[in-house]
């Protein structure tokens, strides 16, 4: 059997004061025109530990500074050739992160943004996620789901697993 090489990424459940996250507009090139709104974060740098890449993605996308570590939710795996550049599929740990709303403005530039496939940032409330009936995606395409559980019942005792 062949190996599989997949991306190892953090993102960051990022919750405000009332519960709305905030997500990444993902426009992605192929197939053309798709979008997905998903959490920030990326991938981890060689020699990097998870939490370090965490903090880094953040104040990178969003201007975001994280000093404590904060507590592992989901772990998400998806093994599809193409889904991430390179890979044949990537690993998506997740961590709540807990903070008062902010204008969301990283040290990225626009163009530096773009080059990420990254063209928006917005906080969405759960109830929005949920009744979203136009065509952009979401990652995890579920996202209310565990999202609503992660709200209504706090940190579970060990990562959820999600799905696509």
């Amino acid at each position: 059997m062949p190996s599989v090489s997949l991306r190892h990424s953090v993102r960051a459940i990022i919750l405000d004061e009332d519960d709305r996250i905030l997500l990444c507009r993902f426009a992605i090139p192929k197939p053309a025109g798709s979008v997905v709104w998903a959490a920030p974060g990326g991938g981890i740098e060689q020699d990097e530990s998870p939490l370090a890449a965490l903090r880094r993605e953040l104040r990178e996308e969003v201007g975001l500074a994280v000093r404590t570590d904060p507590p592992h939710v989901w772990h998400q795996e998806v093994v599809a050739p193409g889904h991430a550049a390179g890979y044949d599929g990537v690993i998506n740990d997740y961590f709540l992160v807990r903070t008062a709303r902010f204008n969301p403005r990283g040290t990225l530039s626009d163009d530096e943004l773009a080059a990420e496939n990254i063209s928006g940032l917005k906080w969405w409330h759960p109830q929005e996620v949920a009744s979203y009936g136009g065509p952009d995606l979401f990652s995890p395409r579920d996202l209310a789901a565990p999202l609503t559980a992660l709200i209504t019942c706090g940190v579970p005792a060990g990562p959820v697993l999600l799905g696509l």
